[in-house]
């Protein structure tokens, strides 16, 4: 299929991802995932959950294509066709409740609006019993906790000034103005974090 794309940080951290989510995952559910990228990760996840009901999600257009090659690819019956969802926006979002809610290496890679949003999406969705699972590099204390997330940074802003490594204690904050709990924090390989967030 010449849509799929293929990401090499996928492929690396795909199986430690899934490593913290199979703790939490509920054998039969809904999942969304924001910000699904190549599609690569709602794949593996689907593979190894097939009574899960998978539904991702992109802004970006040739991603949404990849996504949907990659469920045409593999075959899968328990992912739905990717929608394209914006957090500050209420256009397209499932009117189901939802097991979980997953956001990888979105956070410092849009403007901070969007996680203001996507914790109000993820109080008004989830269910009682429901997580929000986020990935990618933070701040601790406000400090960098590598040398290379620094120049990440700086790269980042260069992209976008809205763009940026986001302090773990923000991001807490902001969950817990909307009565989600940060329950857990993993240290992940490449100096990212796994948090795992649940109505309080």
């Amino acid at each position: 299929m010449p849509h799929r794309l293929f990401y090499p940080a996928t492929q690396r951290n795909r199986d430690a991802i899934f490593s913290i989510l199979k703790q939490f995952l509920p054998q039969q559910g809904n999942v969304l995932e924001i910000a699904s990228g190549s599609g690569e990760h709602v794949i593996h996840f689907a593979q190894s959950c097939p009574d899960l009901n998978w539904q991702p999600s992109d802004l970006d257009p040739d991603c949404l294509k990849s996504i949907q090659s990659w469920i045409e690819h593999t075959g899968l019956k328990n992912i739905h066709s990717p929608l394209s969802l914006d957090t500050t926006s209420n256009a397209n979002w499932p009117q189901t409740e939802l097991d979980a809610l997953i956001c990888i290496n979105m956070i410092h890679i849009s403007p901070w609006e969007a996680t203001i949003a996507l914790m109000k999406k993820a109080a008004h969705y989830l269910k009682e019993d429901g997580f929000l699972y986020l990935y990618g590099p933070y701040k601790r204390n406000s400090q960098h906790t590598a040398p290379s997330n620094v120049a990440f940074e700086q790269w980042l802003k260069e992209k976008d000034p809205r763009f940026g490594v986001r302090a773990m204690e923000e991001v807490e904050a902001e969950a817990a103005k909307n009565g989600l709990k940060l329950a857990h924090v993993y240290d992940m390989p490449a100096n990212n974090f796994s948090l795992v967030f649940h109505p309080a």
